[in-house]
């Protein structure tokens, strides 16, 4: 059985996928590359059939109807045979060296009979044209080189959200939680990362920059400007999340504030760029947001609101628009993203 299964899903990536699959490739022969291409009508299969067939013990090629990026993470899944399971895009990379300590570490972690339902490490914003690369790491947050469990944690800066670049889930664990990503729907990385959580039950943390997370094309899922023309997706995602599951019900304290937490920052981005789009519409459905929060679980509502994050959503009239612009312009010089 192979260690790591690492699901790289393709829609025509001709242009990058080579630099994805050579850093996986690093991994060796412990290392299952699943190349899924979701429908691509440019050379992504032909490339991705010459790497099966130069690696034909570690790379396997799945073409399938394009469904989109969770659909291509379902198709990974499934087709996983892997202790491990991660995901890289295929205009992203992986760290060489960060991928062989990985490797090496979970290795020893099996070997002693404690391998983790969760395994986590750094990623870095490859950003174009930025003269320093934005590392996201988890110190203070998270213990370091032990086995631990949510009542371990710590404290999660605004920034140290655990993301689908820094998960590496225990394949069982995916696929007996029932994880399913809905077809031609953006921004399921977060579902990925968010539904497995009060199934996890151990967790390791490696301070090691392993996912590099390339940001800048003009296409990206992530650019501004598509992601308020895609601000219907980015609801249907954030409304999956709280119907996910009934964090009341969570026992452990730090996990379900930490949901919490999660769903404070979803709140805010989609309340983010409906205010920025600005339209009567969007202003209006960034309260329909809101009220649909209130009515589905009151409890929830008020935690959240009583955040920094959902306060700062809803002040009142222009005034309040204007906080949440200055903010949103503030967050992306120190954090880096899009």
């Amino acid at each position: 059985m192979k260690l790591l299964t690492a699901a790289v899903p393709c829609y025509n990536s001709a242009a990058y996928m080579r630099r994805a699959i050579d850093s996986l490739l690093s991994g060796g022969d412990c290392m299952e590359i699943i190349i899924v291409n979701d429908g691509s009508t440019d050379d992504t299969e032909k490339i991705a059939l010459e790497y099966q067939e130069k690696y034909p013990d570690i790379v396997r090629v799945i073409s399938q109807e394009n469904g989109g990026h969770g659909e291509a993470v379902n198709t990974g899944l499934a087709n996983a045979t892997g202790l491990y399971f991660k995901v890289l895009d295929s205009d992203d990379w992986v760290n060489e060296e960060a991928l062989k300590q990985v490797l090496d570490t979970l290795s020893e972690l099996i070997a002693d009979g404690n391998s983790p339902d969760l395994f986590i490490t750094n990623y870095v914003y490859e950003k174009v044209g930025a003269k320093r690369k934005k590392i996201i790491n988890y110190n203070w947050a998270l213990p370091k080189k032990q086995i631990f469990t949510w009542d371990d944690i710590m404290h999660f800066r605004q920034s140290q959200n655990i993301l689908m670049h820094s998960t590496i889930y225990r394949t069982k664990l995916l696929k007996e939680c029932g994880l399913k990503l809905p077809k031609h729907t953006f921004y399921v990385d977060n579902i990925f990362v968010y539904q497995p959580l009060p199934y996890v039950k151990t967790m390791y943390y490696l301070d090691v920059n392993l996912y590099r997370y390339f940001i800048g094309r003009e296409d990206q899922s992530v650019n501004e400007k598509i992601m308020i023309k895609r601000i219907d997706q980015q609801l249907k995602v954030t409304k999956i999340m709280i119907e996910s599951h009934n964090l009341m019900q969570i026992k452990s304290k730090k996990l379900r504030n930490y949901m919490i937490k999660y769903l404070s920052m979803m709140m805010a981005i989609c309340s983010v760029f409906l205010i920025k789009e600005g339209s009567n519409e969007s202003l209006a459905k960034k309260e329909a947001l809101w009220e649909y929060l209130k009515n589905y679980d009151r409890w929830l509502y008020k935690k959240i609101k009583s955040q920094i994050l959902g306060r700062s959503m809803n002040l009142p009239g222009r005034f309040g628009q204007r906080v949440v612009e200055v903010g949103y312009s503030i967050a992306r010089k120190i954090y880096g993203f899009n």
